[in-house]
C-alpha cells in the first residue's frame, strides 16, 4: 500500500537510506513495498536485493517531477517498464526533450497522478493517487466520478516525525535559501512516514474500490532482475568463435614480437591463458581493449596498462600492457581464474591531453545507446555540511568560514551553532549530488537505458545514475579509461628533444629505461622531482632510505609507500631489513618461502593472499574474497571480518602461537583499504623510470615539459626552480620569444604566457599566433596596432617584462602605453593600409629599485624570476648550515634559513588521551643554494611555533640521519620578513601585500595515525 517511498537518493529531499527503508518495512511487517525516488533509479537494485532478502515483494519506479512540481509516479510492471521510464528521463536530461505532464508513453508502467495534476483523459494503465487527508474532497462530483480510477497514496519521505525538520533543511539547501524563507509548496507533508498498514486501510474502508485498485497494481507489478548474467558487450566480432580465432591470431603475433628468441615458457603461458579466457567468455573483453589501444597507437598516443591486467601475458602480447609477467613472476590467476565469474577490468592511463579523444572514439564506435560513464554519489563532506547548514541558518560569511575550516574547539558555541551540530551529524553519509566516476566506462550488450536513466554532467559524457559497485553487482564491469599528467610530460619531452636537438628517443623501448647507471644514481639520492609517482617528499625520502638503485627495488618502493603498508608498520620494517639483511630472521618458514623477495614483509596484495593461504590455511576461494575486499570492492573490512574466525581456527589447528597469529592478522587487516597488486606497482615503476631517464639525460627539456603539463605534486614555482637547478637560465614571458606554453632555446627557458594569471586566455593564444604570421613585434606601438588589448592587460605585460626587448624602462613603457591607448580603448585590431613610421618619445630617466621587478613577478606569476626569494630578505644571514652539510650533523642541533615548499599534515596519537589525535607536519624546504631538505614538526613545537603560510623561515632543530636520509626535527621556527615592497614605499600595508601572498603546497590527511614501533608485535628474531 506504500507506493511512493523516497530515500536519500531523492537528492536533498528524502532522509532515509535504502537499508533503513527496507528495515522500516520489515518492522511494519509489510509484504510489498515500492521505491519511487525523484527522477532517479539510483537505489532500485540495492532495494530489490534487500527486499528479496527480507521476504518483501519489491516494486520499483520513479517519482517524476519537473522544477519541484510532481507530475506523476511511474511503477514498473516489469523490467521493460523501468527501461521506458529511463528513456523518458534520459531524453529530458541529455537532449532537453520536455517531459509530458500527462499521458507519458509508458506501456509497461502504471502511472499514478497526484490530485493536483489529473489529466483530461486517463488511459487504462493510469490512476489517481489520493491521500488519507484528501478523502474529504471526494464530495466534489468531478472527483467522485473518478473513484474507480483511484489508488491509495501515502508517501514516505522520512523515518520519524523528528526528521521532518531535516527534510526542510535539505529543501532549503536545494533551493539555496534561508530555512525561514521556505513555503509549504517547497516541502512535503508532515505525515510522510510509515504508519501501520491496518490503520491506513481503515482510513479507506468506505472506498473498497480504491483499496482493490491499489491491490491490483501491487499484484500486477513484478520486477524480476537477473544479477548473475554479464551485461557487458559480449563479442568484438560477430560471434564467440570468431572472437577466439582473432584473439589467438593476435596473441601469437604478439608472442613473436615480444619474445623473438622462441621462449617456451612464454608460449606455454599464452596457451594456458587463452584456454581460460575462452572458457570464461572474456575474448570480447580483451579484444575491445585491444581495439582501443590500436586506435591510440594510430593516433600516436602513449598509454600505460596497469592494475592486475598486467599479470596477463596475453595483455602483454596484445600491447595492452608493457609489463612482462615472466620477468616479475606475476601469476595470471590474480587477474583471471576459473573461479571468477565476473569480468576483470583493465586500468589504462593516457595523457590528460588525449583522454577525451579516446573517449570520443569509444562512444563513436560502440554507440551512445550502449556506452556511458559510471556515476558516483558525492556525499556531503564535513566542510560542505557546515557551510550549507550555516547558510540555511543565516550565518554571515566570516562565521561560515570559521565553521567549515576550523575544528569544533575553535567554534563560537552559540545556540545556532549547537543546532547546526545536531543536523551536521544527521547529514553524515548523505549523498549531495551525482557526479561522473573519474574513469569507469560501461559498454553494454543491450541498450544501457535498460538499466538506468542517463544524466549529462558538464563534462559532456553521459553517466548512469548508479556507482561502480552497483554496476558490478548487476553484471556491468567497467573499463577504466584514466588520465594523468605524467604521460603528457614524457610524450612532450620526447617531441621537444626531437624538435630542439634533432634526437629521436624511443622511450617506449623499456630496455633503455630499466638499468641506466645515471638513472640508478638519481634514484638512490631521490633526485626525482617532476617524475611520475616518485617525486613527492615521502617517496623521495623512501628512495633515499632504501638507497634504491635498480628497477626491482623501485617496483617494491611503489607499493611500500601506500598507506596499507605504512599503516601495518611494515614500511619501517622493510626499510630496516633492506638495509640490514643479516640482522633479522624469518619468524616462520612460510614467510621465508613465500615472501623471500621482500624480506618476509607483506608488500603487495598477492603477498597477503599467499600468507592467508599458506600460513592461515584460508582456502583459495576465500583468498580471492580477501583480495577483493582489500582492493575496496565490497568495501574492505566487512568482507575481511567474515574470514577472521576461519583464519584463527585454522592457525590454531596448524599450531601457530596465538600472539603470532594475532600479529599476522593485524597486518592483513591494515592492508584492507590500500595496497597495490605487484603488476600495478611494476607498471608505475616503468613509467617512473621512463620519466627519470628523460630527466637524467635531457633535464631542461624534461622540466619544461613538466611545467607545460601542469606539474604534479608541487606548484609551478618548484618546477621552475628545478629547471634552473638543471642548468637552465629562466626568463620572464616575452611577447617576441614566449609561446603560450613555456619553451626552450638551448639552455634559455622562456616562461609561457599561460603563467600570466590575469591575462585573458584568448590574448595569451593570440600574441604568439600573430607573431608567427606577421613577424616579431618591433615596438610597443607596433604591438598595440596588431593586438586588440586594453590598458590594464597591457600594463600587466609591461610589469612582467614582456617588452624588455625594447630596451626601455617599465615606467617609460607605461607612459607610452597610456599615450597610445588614451584616445581609443581598442576593441578591434587596427587595420592600416600604410605602415606609418613609429614616433620616438623622449621621456625623463627615472631611477628604479632593482628589486621592483621581483615584486612585480611575485604579484603576476606567483614567484620571483629575476632574483632569488632569498635576495629579498631583510637580513643578510643565511643560516649556519646548508643542506650539503647535514650528514655531518647527526644528532646535533642546527640553525638553517629555508624557503617553504610544501607541508603535509599527519595525524598522530595524542599522548595520554586514548583514541584522540594530535597534529604533526612534515615540511619540505630549499636552502639558499636551492637544495631540498625535509623537516618534522611535532605537536609541542607546533603549538608554540606554528606555520604562518608561505615564505622563508629561520629553523632550529636536531638532525636525524635515518638510513642515508637526513631530516630535521624542529624545536623552534620563525617566519623571516622580506624587505618592504619598493613599489609602495609610502604605503606600509601595500608594502606587505606581496610578502603575505607567498604560496606553499599544503596536503591535509585525515587517516588513522600510523602505529608506533612498540605497537607492532612483529619480532625480528624467533
Amino acid at each position: 500500500m506504500f507506493l511512493n517511498c523516497h530515500t536519500y537518493h531523492s537528492l536533498r529531499y528524502g532522509t532515509i537510506s535504502v537499508e533503513d527503508l527496507v528495515q522500516l518495512a520489515v518492522d511494519h511487517q509489510l509484504k510489498v513495498l515500492a521505491l519511487t525516488d525523484i527522477n532517479t533509479v539510483t537505489g532500485i537494485y540495492q532495494f530489490y536485493k534487500l527486499c528479496q532478502d527480507n521476504g518483501i515483494k519489491p516494486i520499483v519506479g520513479v517519482d517524476v517531477r519537473v522544477e519541484n512540481e510532481q507530475y506523476y509516479m511511474c511503477l514498473a510492471k516489469n523490467p521493460k517498464g523501468i527501461a521506458e521510464v529511463n528513456r523518458l528521463l534520459t531524453h529530458h536530461n541529455c537532449e532537453g526533450i520536455e517531459i509530458p505532464k500527462a499521458n507519458p508513453p509508458l506501456e509497461n508502467c502504471f502511472v499514478i497522478y497526484p490530485l493536483q495534476n489529473i489529466p483530461e483523459k486517463l488511459l487504462e494503465h493510469e490512476f489517481i493517487g489520493i491521500k488519507q487527508d484528501e478523502l474529504n474532497l471526494l464530495i466534489n462530483p468531478k472527483l467522485k466520478s473518478l473513484i474507480h480510477k483511484m489508488v491509495i497514496l501515502h508517501p514516505v519521505t522520512f523515518k520519524i516525525e523528528e526528521e521532518f525538520e531535516l527534510h526542510k533543511i535539505l529543501r532549503a539547501i536545494d533551493a539555496n535559501i534561508l530555512l525561514s524563507r521556505l513555503t509549504e509548496k517547497d516541502y512535503c507533508k508532515k505525515n510522510e512516514t510509515f504508519i501501520p498498514k491496518k490503520l491506513l486501510l481503515n482510513q479507506f474502508e468506505h472506498y473498497p474500490e480504491i483499496i482493490e485498485n491499489t491491490k491490483h497494481i501491487v499484484n500486477e507489478c513484478s520486477f524480476d532482475f537477473d544479477f548473475k548474467t554479464p551485461k557487458n558487450k559480449k563479442h568484438f566480432t560477430d560471434s564467440k568463435e570468431n572472437d577466439f580465432k582473432l584473439l589467438v591470431k593476435l596473441a601469437y603475433e604478439g608472442l613473436a614480437r615480444r619474445y623473438p628468441d622462441h621462449n617456451q615458457q612464454a608460449k606455454d603461458r599464452v596457451e594456458k591463458e587463452l584456454t581460460v579466457i575462452n572458457q570464461l567468455n572474456f575474448c570480447g573483453y580483451f579484444l575491445i581493449t585491444w581495439d582501443i589501444i590500436q586506435y591510440s597507437n594510430r593516433m600516436g598516443f602513449m598509454h600505460v596498462g596497469r592494475g592486475s591486467g598486467a599479470n596477463s601475458i596475453i595483455a602483454y602480447c596484445l600491447g595492452i600492457s608493457d609489463i612482462c609477467p615472466l620477468e616479475l613472476d606475476l601469476y595470471f590467476e590474480r587477474f583471471l581464474n576459473l573461479n571468477r565469474k565476473s569480468p576483470p577490468d583493465f586500468d589504462i592511463d593516457w595523457s590528460w591531453k588525449n583522454r577525451d579523444t579516446i573517449l570520443e572514439y569509444i562512444f563513436g564506435k560502440y554507440g551512445k545507446d550502449h556506452v556511458a560513464f559510471c556515476g558516483t554519489n558525492v556525499e556531503f563532506k564535513r566542510k560542505s555540511r557546515f557551510r550549507e547548514l550555516g547558510k540555511v541558518f543565516g550565518l554571515p560569511k566570516d562565521e561560515l568560514d570559521q565553521l567549515s575550516k576550523k575544528s569544533k574547539e575553535q567554534h563560537d558555541q552559540n545556540s545556532v551553532v549547537q543546532e547546526i551540530y545536531k543536523y551536521e551529524q544527521l547529514l553524515v553519509g548523505f549523498p549531495n549530488q551525482r557526479s561522473m566516476h573519474s574513469c569507469g566506462i560501461l559498454i553494454s550488450e543491450e541498450p544501457i537505458i535498460n538499466y538506468s536513466a542517463l544524466e549529462f554532467p558538464p563534462k559532456e559524457f553521459p553517466i548512469v545514475q548508479f556507482d561502480m559497485y552497483t554496476a558490478e553487482d548487476i553484471g556491468l564491469e567497467k573499463f577504466d579509461i584514466l588520465s594523468q599528467r605524467g604521460l603528457g610530460t614524457i610524450k612532450d619531452t620526447v617531441q621537444l628533444i626531437e624538435e630542439k636537438r634533432g634526437i629521436m628517443v624511443d622511450i617506449e623501448d623499456t630496455r633503455i629505461s630499466k638499468n641506466e647507471t645515471l638513472c640508478n644514481e638519481f634514484l638512490s639520492i631521490g633526485k626525482t622531482i617532476g617524475c611520475f609517482y616518485i617525486e613527492s617528499p615521502a617517496m623521495r625520502g623512501l628512495l633515499r632510505r632504501l638507497k634504491c638503485d635498480n628497477y626491482k627495488v623501485l617496483v617494491a618502493a611503489s607499493s611500500i609507500i601506500r598507506p596499507g603498508v605504512a599503516q601495518s608498520g611494515m614500511m619501517k620494517e622493510y626499510i630496516f631489513r633492506h638495509n640490514h639483511p643479516g640482522q633479522f630472521e624469518y619468524f616462520h618458514e612460510v614467510f621465508e618461502k613465500e615472501l623471500g623477495e621482500t624480506y618476509g614483509i607483506m608488500v603487495y596484495q598477492e603477498d597477503v593472499i599467499k600468507i592467508a593461504m599458506h600460513f592461515g590455511g584460508v582456502s583459495a576461494a576465500n583468498g580471492d574474497v580477501l583480495r577483493r575486499a582489500m582492493s575496496g570492492k565490497g568495501r574492505s573490512l566487512s568482507a575481511l571480518q567474515k574470514l577472521k574466525d576461519e583464519f584463527f581456527e585454522s592457525c590454531k589447528t596448524k599450531g601457530h602461537p596465538e600472539q603470532l597469529s594475532q600479529e599476522v592478522y593485524r597486518q592483513i587487516e591494515s592492508f584492507a583499504g590500500y595496497s597495490f597488486c605487484k603488476a600495478h606497482s611494476a607498471s608505475y615503476a616503468v613509467e617512473s623510470y621512463q620519466s627519470l631517464y628523460l630527466k637524467a639525460y635531457y633535464p631542461i627539456e624534461f622540466m619544461v615539459s613538466a611545467i607545460n603539463n601542469g606539474g604534479g605534486f608541487y606548484r609551478t614555482e618548484v618546477y621552475v626552480h628545478e629547471t634552473k637547478m638543471s642548468g637552465a637560465t629562466i626568463h620572464n614571458p616575452c611577447v617576441n620569444l614566449s609561446e603560450f606554453h613555456t619553451t626552450v632555446y638551448g639552455t634559455d627557458v622562456y616562461l609561457g604566457l599561460m603563467h600570466v594569471e590575469k591575462l585573458e586566455a584568448s590574448v595569451k593564444l593570440f600574441i604568439p599566433e600573430e607573431r608567427k604570421e606577421h613577424g616579431d613585434y618591433k615596438s610597443l606601438e607596433d604591438f598595440v596596432k596588431r593586438v586588440s588589448i586594453g590598458i590594464e592587460t597591457l600594463q600587466i605585460l609591461i610589469f612582467v617584462g614582456a617588452f624588455r626587448f625594447t630596451g626601455k624602462q617599465k615606467r617609460e613603457l607605461l607612459i607610452e602605453a597610456r599615450f597610445l591607448l588614451s584616445k581609443n580603448q581598442y576593441k578591434t585590431k587596427i587595420i592600416s593600409l600604410f605602415d606609418e613610421p613609429q614616433k620616438d618619445y623622449q621621456l625623463p630617466v627615472i631611477e628604479r629599485n632593482p628589486f621592483e621587478d621581483a615584486f612585480d613577478e611575485i604579484e603576476i606569476l606567483g614567484f620571483p624570476v629575476s632574483y632569488s626569494i632569498f635576495d629579498l630578505l631583510k637580513t643578510k644571514y643565511r643560516g649556519h648550515v646548508l643542506v650539503k652539510d647535514l650528514f655531518n650533523y647527526h644528532k646535533k642541533q642546527v640553525k638553517m634559513l629555508a624557503y617553504l615548499i610544501s607541508r603535509k599534515h599527519v595525524p598522530i596519537k595524542k599522548r595520554g588521551h586514548l583514541g584522540q589525535k594530535d597534529d604533526m607536519y612534515f615540511g619540505t624546504w630549499i636552502d639558499a643554494e636551492g637544495q631540498y631538505f625535509d623537516t618534522a614538526h611535532f605537536p609541542d613545537s607546533l603549538r608554540q611555533f606554528p606555520f604562518k603560510e608561505g615564505g622563508i623561515y629561520l629553523l632550529l632543530g636536531t638532525v636525524e640521519v635515518d638510513y642515508h636520509f637526513p631530516t630535521i626535527t624542529i624545536t623552534k621556527m620563525s617566519k623571516m620578513p622580506l624587505i618592504a615592497d619598493p613599489r609602495y614605499s609610502m604605503d606600509e600595508d601595500k608594502a606587505k601585500k606581496v610578502e603575505n601572498s607567498l604560496r606553499e603546497d599544503v596536503i591535509m590527511t585525515s587517516r588513522k595515525p600510523y602505529p608506533q614501533e612498540y605497537e607492532i608485535g612483529l619480532p625480528r628474531r624467533k
